[in-house]
C-alpha cells in the first residue's frame, strides 16, 4: 500500500515536469528567432519567449503562429520589416505545418533542402535571398499548391524538382535571376498549374511548346526575360489562359504564316501583352473579328506595319497599346468616335501615322497618345471625356483657339509641332488641367494671365517658344504648380517672385528654369517661401547685383545654375551642402569660393569671375585668383632658357623625323611591309583576344590625310597653336585615336601663318579675336575623320577645344552659319558647351570653339591598355557615368530637339575629380557635306557605334535611335571594360565583336561572364550585383533593331532608379 501511494506521487510529479519541455516545434521557432536581427515593432522578439509557452505543444499565443491541436500548422510574418539571416531548415522540424509565409521582409540566409509533405503554402517572396535553389530533390512536396519566391534574387537555371510539385496550382518565380531555359516539363507534368509567374528574370532560349495543353491554366507570365524563337500562333488560338503577357523579350513572327501575324486569338484570352518584342507583320490579315473577346491588348514597340485594322467587332476592348511600331496610313475613325467601342486608353505614338484629325468624340476614351506620327492639319476639336492627350512630336499647325472647347483635360501635350499664335484668354475647360507641355512650337505674344487661374496645374513647359513681354506674375505663387519650364523664350524686364497680393508663406515650386531669356534688374529675394525648390536655372539672362540671401534658405536645392549674367558680389556662405549640380561662372563675382562649393570643378566657376579666389582648386588646367603671383625674375629667366632649349631640341627632333619620312616616302614598299606598317599587335586581355578597332581604322586616317601634304600646301606655315610650332608641343591620347610616327609629323600641315577670318560667338560670355586666337600656345589632342582637336589656351587663362575641321567636310559658309546657331547657348551640366566658330578665307581654315574638359575621356580611363589614366573605374563611377550620359542625351533630344550623331566613348569627357560625364562633338553632321557625314559613320562603324539601319542607308543621316544604340555600346563596354571596336575571340576560335560576344554569353545563360574581372569584388554585393544585370539589360534593348529601340527617356528613367 505504501509504495503504492509513493509510485502515485512521483507520478504525479515527474509527469507534468516532462510536460513543460519545450516540443521540437517550440525549438524549431526559436532557432528561427535567433536569426532575426532587427524587428522594429517587436512582433516577433517580444512575443516569442519561453514564459508566454501553452504547454500543449505549440505557442497559440505568439504572434504570427497558428495552431492544429498541439502542432504549429501555419507561421505568417508578412510585411513585418523583419532583418534576418536564417536557415529555413528549421521549418522541416514542423512536421505538420501547412503555410509558412514570411514575405516582404528582409530576410537572407540559406533556402529549405527539405520540404515537409503536408505543407501547402511557402511565400518567401521580396526579401534577400540570393542563392541557387537546391539541385536535388528537396522532399515530396506532395501537397504544395503554393509556391512564390518572387523578388529576391535566385540564380542558375530552375532546378528539375520544380517540375515535379504535382499539386501545385501556383507558381511564382518571378523578380529573380533565373537563367537558362524554361524547363518543358512544365507543360507535361504540372497538370494542375493555374498561375505561372516566370517574368523579369533572364531565362533564355524558346518558349516550351504545349502550355495550350493545360487545361486549367488561367495566367501564364513570362515578360522580361530574354526568351527567342518565332512565336507559336498555335497556343493563342488553343489556349483556355485569360491572362497572357509574353512582353520584354526576343520572340519573332513566325515566318510560316508570310505576312499574318496572328490566325486568331482563343476567346478565353481578355489581356494579351505581347510588347517589346521583335515581331512582324500586319494586323489587317488577321481579320478584326480575332479581337472581340479581349480586354487589354498590347503589340507595342514590336515592328508591325501595315495599316490599322478598325477594331469595329472589339465591343469588349478597353486598353489599345500599338506604339512604336510601323503601322502606316491613317488613324480609322471608329476609334475616336467610340460609337460602339468601350475603349478607355488608346496609345499609337512612335508610328508613321499620317493625315489629318478632325474630332476626338469618344465619350469614353480617357488616354489618347497619338505623339511621334506625322499628324498634319490643324487641332482636333475634343468632345468626349478625354482626360489625357498627347499629340507631341507631330506636325500640327495653326493656332490654339480649338482648345477654347476642349474640356475635362488634365494632362495636354502639344510640344514639338508647329503651332503658331497666342494662348487664349479662357480658363473654364482648364479647370483640372494639371499638366500642359506647349515647349518646342512657334507660339508668341506675352504669356496670358489666364495661366495663373488654372486652379490644378502642377507642371507648365513654354520653354522653346517665341514668348515675350515681361515675366507673368503670379505664376510662381501658384498654389499647385511645382515645375515651370520658360527657357529659351524673348521674356524681358525685371522679376517678381510673388505679387503683393501672395498670402501664402509657402510655394508648391519644386523646379524652376526660365533660362536663356532677356530677364535683367537685380534678381528678387524671397526664397523662404520656396522651401522645396530642387532645380533652379536662371542662366544666360542679364541680372545684375548681389545674389540673394534667401538662396542659403533653400535646404532641398540640388541644382542651382547662375551662370552668363552679370552678378557681383561674393559667392554666399551658406548654400546648402546637398548641391549635386552647381554653374557660377561667366559673372563679375569676387572674393573667395566658400568651402562648400569647392567639391565643385573649376569649369562651375570659371571662365568669368575674374576677381573669384579658388583656394586649392581641383586639378585642372587653369588656376585663377591668389594662385597667378609673380615669380623672381631670376626664377623667369632660368625658365625662358630651359624653354629655348626644349624648343630647340623638339625642332631638330620634327626635322629628322621628317626627314625620314620623306626619304621612305620616296621608296616604294612591297605588300608584305605595307601588311606589317599597319597591323599592330595587342596582347590578349580577359575575356579573349583582342585586335583593337584603332589598328583596323588608322590606314583609312592616314589615306584621309593625304590630301593635306606639304607638297599639295604650297608652302604654307603653321599657326601659333599648331604643335610646330609652339614651345610646348605635347600629343595627349584621350581622343582615342591611332598615331604612327610618320603621320605625327604631318597632322598640322597647310595651316595659315595667322589667323585672318572672322569669328562668330554662339553665346555672349565670350569675347577674343582672331589675332589672341592665333597667338595661343596648343597642343594635340587627337584626330578623327573630320579634323584634328587641340587644347589652346588664350591670354585671360581660358582654355578652349578647338576642332580644325579637315579640308572639304564642312558644308557651305550660309548653311554652315544657319545650323550654327542652333547649338547657340547650350548649357547642360552634362554637355560640353560649343563656344563658336572660326571662318577663315580659305577652305581649310574651318574651326570649332568648344570648352575644354579635363582629366579627359571615357575611354583613356575605362580600357585596360597601356596608358590608362588612374586606377580601373568602380562600378559606382561607371552606373554615374552612364546616368550622366543619358542624362546629356535627353537634353539634346528633348530639349534641343537634335540628335548626337558621333556618339562614342572617346567623345565622353570625364569633367574634375568626380568624373562628371559630359557629352562631347555632337551635331557635326550638321555642319558637315553628305561626305563627310558618311566618312563620320564609316568611322563609327568602324569602332563599333554604328546602328545597322545606318550601314543599309545610301545616304545614312544620325538619329535618336542611333544614338541610342551607340550609347547602348557604351553601356556594354562599361560593364565589360573592352572597346566596343575590339574583336573578341569566341569559344569555337573565331572572331566576333563585343555586341555579339555578350549577346551570346547571355543566350548561354552566363551573362555576369561578360563583366569587367575588375569588378569581380564589387559583384558579390547584392546591389552592385543586381544593378550590373539590370544595366545589361538596358544596354541590350538598346541595341535591338531600330523599331525595339527605347527612346532615351526610358533609357534615362531606367538608369537613374538603379
Amino acid at each position: 500500500m505504501i509504495f503504492r501511494v509513493l509510485l502515485l506521487v512521483v507520478i504525479m510529479l515527474f509527469v507534468p515536469a516532462m510536460s513543460q519541455l519545450p516540443s521540437q516545434d517550440i525549438l524549431a521557432l526559436l532557432e528561427f528567432k535567433k536569426g532575426i536581427k532587427h524587428d522594429p515593432t517587436g512582433f516577433v522578439l517580444s512575443s516569442w519567449n519561453e514564459e508566454s509557452i501553452d504547454f500543449n505543444g505549440c505557442p497559440s499565443s505568439w504572434n504570427g503562429i497558428m495552431c492544429n491541436g498541439g502542432n504549429v500548422a501555419g507561421v505568417v510574418l508578412d510585411h513585418l520589416s523583419l532583418s534576418a539571416d536564417v536557415d529555413l531548415d528549421v521549418f522541416a522540424n514542423l512536421t505538420k505545418l501547412v503555410k509558412l509565409s514570411i514575405s516582404n521582409n528582409s530576410i537572407s540566409g540559406k533556402f529549405p533542402t527539405k520540404l515537409g509533405e503536408m505543407l501547402e503554402f511557402l511565400d518567401v517572396s521580396d526579401n534577400l535571398f540570393n542563392s541557387t535553389l537546391p539541385a536535388a530533390d528537396i522532399g515530396k512536396a506532395v501537397s504544395l499548391k503554393n509556391l512564390s519566391l518572387a523578388g529576391n534574387n535566385f540564380s542558375g537555371s530552375i532546378p528539375g524538382w520544380v517540375s515535379g510539385l504535382s499539386s501545385i496550382q501556383s507558381l511564382d518565380l518571378s523578380r529573380n535571376s533565373f537563367s537558362g531555359p524554361v524547363p518543358p516539363a512544365f507543360t507535361t507534368r504540372l497538370n494542375n498549374l493555374v498561375y505561372l509567374n516566370l517574368s523579369v528574370n533572364g531565362l533564355t532560349k524558346n518558349i516550351p511548346k504545349g502550355f495550350e495543353d493545360t487545361g486549367v491554366l488561367e495566367v501564364l507570365d513570362l515578360h522580361g526575360n530574354m526568351l527567342s524563337g518565332d512565336f507559336d500562333p498555335q497556343f493563342l488560338l488553343l489556349t483556355t489562359a485569360t491572362h497572357v503577357d509574353f512582353s520584354g523579350n526576343l520572340i519573332t513572327s513566325s515566318s510560316s504564316h508570310d505576312d499574318k501575324f496572328l490566325p486568331g486569338i482563343s476567346e478565353t484570352v481578355k489581356y494579351l501583352n505581347l510588347s517589346r518584342n521583335q515581331l512582324t507583320g500586319s494586323l489587317v490579315s488577321g481579320g478584326a473579328q480575332m479581337f472581340g473577346s479581349l480586354v487589354v491588348l498590347d503589340l507595342s514597340y514590336n515592328q508591325l506595319s501595315g495599316e490599322l485594322p478598325s477594331f469595329n467587332f472589339a465591343y469588349d476592348l478597353q486598353v489599345l497599346k500599338l506604339s512604336n511600331n510601323r503601322f502606316s496610313g491613317f488613324i480609322p475613325n471608329d476609334l475616336l468616335k467610340g460609337d460602339s467601342l468601350v475603349l478607355t486608353e488608346l496609345d499609337l505614338s512612335g508610328n508613321n501615322l499620317t493625315g489629318s484629325i478632325s474630332m476626338i468624340m469618344s465619350t469614353s476614351l480617357q488616354v489618347l497618345n497619338l505623339s511621334g506620327n506625322a499628324l498634319t492639319g490643324e487641332l482636333p476639336l475634343v468632345t468626349g471625356g478625354c482626360v489625357v492627350l498627347d499629340l507631341s512630336m507631330n506636325s500640327f499647325e495653326g493656332n490654339l483657339t480649338k482648345l477654347v472647347k476642349w474640356g475635362n483635360l488634365e494632362f495636354l501635350d502639344l510640344s514639338q509641332n508647329r503651332l503658331t499664335g497666342s494662348f487664349p484668354e479662357v480658363t473654364a475647360q482648364f479647370l483640372r488641367l494639371n499638366h500642359l507641355n506647349l515647349s518646342h512650337n512657334s507660339l508668341d505674344s506675352s504669356i496670358p494671365k489666364v495661366i495663373t487661374r488654372f486652379p490644378r496645374l502642377t507642371a507648365l513647359d513654354l520653354g522653346f517658344n517665341r514668348f515675350d513681354g515681361p515675366f507673368p506674375n503670379g505664376l510662381i505663387s501658384m498654389p499647385t504648380l511645382q515645375q515651370l519650364h520658360l527657357q529659351s523664350n524673348k521674356l524681358s524686364g525685371s522679376i517678381e517672385l510673388f505679387p503683393s497680393s501672395f498670402i501664402s508663406n509657402v510655394s508648391s515650386i519644386r523646379v524652376l528654369d526660365i533660362s536663356d531669356n532677356q530677364l535683367d534688374g537685380d534678381f528678387p529675394d524671397g526664397f523662404n517661401s520656396l522651401a522645396g525648390l530642387k532645380f533652379l536655372d536662371i542662366s544666360g539672362n542679364n541680372f545684375s547685383g548681389s545674389l540673394p540671401l534667401s538662396l542659403t534658405g533653400l535646404t532641398d536645392l540640388d541644382s542651382l545654375d547662375i551662370s552668363q549674367n552679370h552678378f557681383r558680389g561674393p559667392l554666399l556662405n551658406n548654400l546648402t551642402d546637398g548641391l549635386v549640380s552647381f554653374n557660377a561662372s561667366y559673372n563679375d563675382l569676387s572674393g573667395v569660393v566658400p568651402e562648400n562649393l569647392r567639391k565643385f570643378p573649376e569649369s562651375s566657376f570659371f571662365p568669368g569671375n575674374s576677381d573669384l579666389e579658388f583656394p586649392n582648386p581641383p586639378a585642372g588646367p587653369n588656376t585663377h585668383g591668389s594662385s597667378n603671383k609673380k615669380k623672381p625674375i631670376k626664377t623667369i629667366f632660368k625658365v625662358l632658357v630651359i624653354i629655348a632649349c626644349v624648343i630647340a631640341v623638339v625642332i631638330l627632333i620634327l626635322l629628322a623625323v621628317f626627314i625620314h619620312y620623306m626619304r621612305i616616302s620616296r621608296r616604294p614598299l612591297s605588300h608584305e611591309e605595307a601588311g606589317k606598317k599597319d597591323v599592330h599587335h595587342r596582347q590578349p586581355v580577359t575575356g579573349g583576344t583582342l585586335v583593337s578597332a584603332g589598328d583596323i581604322a588608322t590606314s583609312r586616317k592616314a589615306s584621309s590625310s593625304e590630301m593635306i601634304t606639304p607638297e599639295k600646301l604650297g608652302g604654307g606655315t603653321i599657326p601659333s597653336f599648331s604643335p610646330s610650332k609652339t614651345s610646348g608641343f605635347s600629343y595627349s591620347p584621350d581622343s582615342g585615336d591611332s598615331y604612327t610616327v610618320e603621320n605625327l609629323s604631318r597632322l598640322d600641315v597647310r595651316s595659315p601663318d595667322r589667323l585672318a577670318g572672322e569669328l562668330y560667338f554662339l553665346d555672349d560670355t565670350v569675347s577674343f579675336t582672331p589675332e589672341e586666337l592665333s597667338r595661343a600656345p596648343a597642343e594635340v589632342l587627337g584626330r578623327s575623320s573630320h579634323g584634328t582637336s587641340y587644347r589652346t589656351t588664350l591670354d585671360n587663362g581660358l582654355s578652349l577645344t578647338v576642332k580644325w575641321l579637315r579640308e572639304g567636310v564642312a558644308k557651305q559658309r550660309k548653311d554652315f552659319a544657319k545650323e550654327a546657331k542652333k547649338f547657340a547657348n547650350i548649357r547642360h551640366p552634362n554637355v560640353v558647351g560649343l563656344r563658336g566658330y572660326y571662318w577663315g578665307p580659305t577652305q581649310y581654315e574651318k574651326l570649332i570653339l568648344s570648352d575644354f574638359i579635363s582629366p579627359g575621356s571615357l575611354a583613356s580611363f575605362l580600357y585596360d591598355r597601356p596608358g590608362r589614366k588612374g586606377p580601373p573605374l568602380t562600378w559606382a563611377q561607371r552606373l554615374k557615368i552612364a546616368v550622366d550620359i543619358a542624362r546629356g542625351l535627353n537634353y539634346l533630344h528633348f530639349d534641343r530637339a537634335i540628335p548626337h550623331g558621333n556618339l562614342k566613348s572617346t567623345n565622353i569627357l570625364l569633367d574634375g575629380p568626380d568624373f562628371n560625364a559630359r557629352v562631347a562633338d555632337y551635331c557635326l553632321h550638321r555642319l558637315m557635306t553628305q561626305a563627310g557625314t558618311i566618312e563620320q559613320i564609316l568611322d563609327a562603324g568602324v569602332l563599333g557605334y554604328r546602328a545597322p539601319e545606318l550601314a543599309a542607308s545610301k545616304r545614312p543621316a544620325p538619329s535618336f535611335k542611333s544614338d541610342i544604340y551607340a550609347f547602348g555600346v557604351i553601356l556594354l563596354e562599361l560593364l565589360t571594360g573592352k572597346c566596343a571596336g575590339d574583336v573578341v575571340s569566341s569559344e569555337d576560335g573565331g572572331g566576333v565583336d563585343l555586341n555579339d560576344w555578350v549577346r551570346l554569353k547571355v543566350a548561354e545563360g552566363r551573362g555576369p561572364d561578360c563583366f569587367d574581372a575588375v569588378l569581380i569584388t564589387e559583384m558579390g554585393t547584392p546591389a552592385a550585383d543586381k544593378g550590373m544585370k539590370e544595366v545589361l539589360g538596358i544596354a541590350l534593348r538598346c541595341i535591338r533593331p531600330l523599331s525595339e529601340r527605347p527612346g532615351i527617356k526610358t533609357v534615362y528613367e531606367d538608369l537613374s532608379s538603379i
